[in-house]
């Protein structure tokens, strides 16, 4: 007998993939989740078309994994990494990741004094 807020799985048993999306703001005309090859949905993908440009002013990564039932918002991982790998390589953010990158990082970041004798 099943119960009755049972809901049929979509996702193959034996598929258990995460999948990383982009929301992009794109001003006036809105936000919008980015269209993605089914394939290009991987953690490095995603990071590698935020390097080189492939969204024009991201605000959100989300990630989730429908087998496992659940998701995630992970844009302040997503940002820092995107940091940790331009510094890492000695070369600026792309502009188009300055406000995201930004947005993320401002609440943990905090301006040390230094106390001078």
């Amino acid at each position: 007998m099943r119960r009755s807020n049972w809901t049929p799985s979509i996702v193959p048993n034996d598929y258990d993939e995460t999948v990383y999306l982009v929301a992009d703001d794109f001003g006036r005309i809105g936000r919008a989740w980015r269209e993605a090859d089914y394939e290009a949905t991987d953690l490095e993908t995603v990071i590698q078309d935020l390097l080189t440009g492939q969204y024009s002013n991201p605000f959100r990564v989300v990630a989730f994994n429908a087998a496992e039932r659940w998701s995630e918002d992970v844009s302040e991982d997503v940002a820092r990494e995107l940091r940790r790998r331009c510094d890492f390589q000695m070369c600026d953010l792309p502009s188009s990741l300055l406000d995201f990158v930004d947005r993320q990082d401002a609440p943990n970041r905090r301006q040390l004094t230094l106390r001078l004798a």
